[in-house]
């Protein structure tokens, strides 16, 4: 237990990829999952409240319900699938960790169950209730009611905000590789970078856009984003390869992204949003007063990427295009287009009302 330790980590998130879960041929892989749950029961024994993202339910509904390339042929294909297969998913769940002494509890959500501030503060109440209690949630994305337009579609960066919803302190990505490489690791030469200080635009040109097994959806990309949305809330977070036995106890290979201090909740819950309805590009003088703690003005803005309304999640991206912050905007898009590099001064006169001071205030944005 030398990853995130009961002793020194009170909470942890574990996600299991499709793969790990289920052979090619849609049927569980038992015998590992019960080695997982054992690992499980031996950490709570510890101490240690553990919740699992789990993966699976629409490979095992295709493989029920006989249908084409593993139920992900349409998306009405993968939400009967998923609603299939979420049954038995729970049933297993609920069978092997039964075995340890554990009681499992379902939770499905959908990404405006995390994105919508008041529903996710529900769901954080019902984690830490569960987790509390002794109980392991299991979680995964409803998929048989998600559409493309309102999901995760990777249940990395889900596990990062469940771990963000619980106050966990580490998180493990179970998956069919052992962490980060410097370039695809299938090519010759690739370097295994096991630890990551900082997600900088090198380590973003490192990820690997596929999924080994042609299964599951969340590739490098989403495990890079997964762990910046981890670490803005202060869990660390760790790629590791569930190909062995007893992985969550096993000394084995990994690549960790170490945490920083951690944001204060609402602003971790900014930094983490993923359905953000537009981008406002700002220049080099308002990306460094960005970095100095200070608020977005209209003065600093260059340009409106999208349709927003006042309150909306908006991306403040810097001069190279780059994601500087997360934040609440001030105006609607369309006004906000219009007072582009204006002085507070002259906006009056362009809007035809009294201006707020800023685009986005520093109260309502996280930096990334």
């Amino acid at each position: 237990m030398s990853l995130f330790p009961p002793a020194s980590c009170p909470r942890i998130v574990v996600k299991i990829g499709s793969a790990l879960l289920v052979d090619p041929d849609g049927s569980v892989r038992r015998e590992w999952l019960e080695g997982i749950a054992a690992d499980i029961a031996a950490r709570v024994r510890e101490g240690q409240q553990v919740a699992v993202v789990s993966s699976g339910a629409i490979a095992l509904g295709a493989r029920r319900l006989k249908l084409a390339r593993g139920g992900r042929a349409s998306l009405e294909d993968a939400q009967a699938a998923a609603a299939t297969g979420q049954i038995e998913l729970s049933r297993v769940w609920a069978d092997v960790l039964g075995a340890n002494g554990l009681t499992a509890a379902q939770m499905l959500v959908t990404l405006g169950d995390l994105e919508d501030r008041r529903r996710y503060l529900n769901a954080a109440a019902t984690l830490d209730r569960l987790l509390g209690l002794g109980v392991v949630p299991v979680l995964n994305e409803n998929d048989s009611v998600a559409t493309e337009e309102i999901r995760f579609g990777d249940n990395d960066r889900l596990a990062a905000r469940v771990a963000q919803a619980a106050g966990a302190g580490g998180v493990v990505l179970l998956s069919d590789i052992d962490g980060l490489y410097d370039r695809n690791p299938a090519l010759p030469g690739a370097v295994h970078i096991p630890r990551v200080e900082r997600i900088d635009g090198a380590i973003e040109n490192m990820a690997d856009r596929g999924s080994a097994s042609g299964m599951g959806s969340g590739g490098m990309v989403s495990k890079i984003a997964a762990a910046r949305i981890a670490n803005a809330a202060g869990a660390h977070l760790a790629i590791a390869s569930g190909r062995i036995a007893h992985p969550l106890s096993a000394e084995a290979r990994h690549t960790l992204f170490v945490a920083e201090k951690a944001a204060p909740a609402r602003k971790a819950w900014l930094a983490g949003g993923i359905t953000a309805h537009g981008t406002i590009h700002v220049d080099a003088g308002a990306a460094r007063a960005l970095g100095q703690g200070r608020s977005l003005l209209a003065a600093g803005a260059t340009r409106v990427e999208g349709d927003f309304a006042r309150g909306d999640l908006v991306v403040i991206a810097g001069p190279d295009g780059r994601p500087l912050a997360r934040g609440l905007a001030e105006y609607p898009s369309d006004d906000a287009t219009r007072i582009l590099g204006r002085r507070n001064e002259d906006q009056a006169e362009l809007l035809g009302y009294a201006p707020r001071s800023t685009l986005v205030h520093r109260s309502h944005m996280a930096l990334l």
